[in-house]
């Protein structure tokens, strides 16, 4: 199978997992994004081309499952081209370690969240303290923990 064809099933399962299980597990108002996870790791794995576009693809579902229009694509779209902007001399043998997974997982998603909460806020005119507890630093803790999870099953 092409290498592109494996990576947009892959990612689309992850889509699909992060819509129908993950979005609905919730501890107090903070959710996990699997989909930033693996924006991600296509923009340290494969540059900053394959994170933009997967950012803009992926991006784009979730907002059409969660009503956010382009919010999520904006977002995903920074964080995957700026995480290909990082060299690495072994793109395609990059093992990623659970102490490293949960630590990048949570820059990651910190920034992320960061800028997709004040976007939010800026949209929705709304100012309160769960825009920063919850969605900001809670899914940002969610995320990296699942992270690490991920790279503890994927470790070899």
């Amino acid at each position: 199978m092409p290498a592109f064809l494996r990576i947009l099933l892959t990612g689309l399962g992850i889509f699909v997992v992060q819509w129908l299980m993950l979005g609905r597990l919730t501890l107090w108002g903070a959710y996990p994004d699997v989909v930033l996870l693996f924006v991600a790791w296509l923009g340290v794995r494969k540059g900053r081309q394959w994170g933009a576009v997967g950012g803009f693809v992926f991006g784009f579902l979730m907002d059409a499952v969660y009503a956010t229009w382009g919010l999520h694509m904006l977002v995903k779209t920074i964080i995957g081209f700026t995480l290909g902007l990082f060299p690495s001399s072994e793109r395609e043998g990059l093992l990623i370690l659970p102490r490293q997974a949960f630590l990048g997982g949570l820059v990651v998603a910190l920034v992320h969240n960061g800028i997709f909460v004040t976007l939010l806020a800026l949209q929705a005119g709304a100012r309160n303290a769960f825009l920063v507890t919850g969605l900001w630093i809670g899914s940002a803790l969610y995320t990296a923990f699942v992270g690490t999870l991920a790279s503890l099953f994927s470790y070899r």
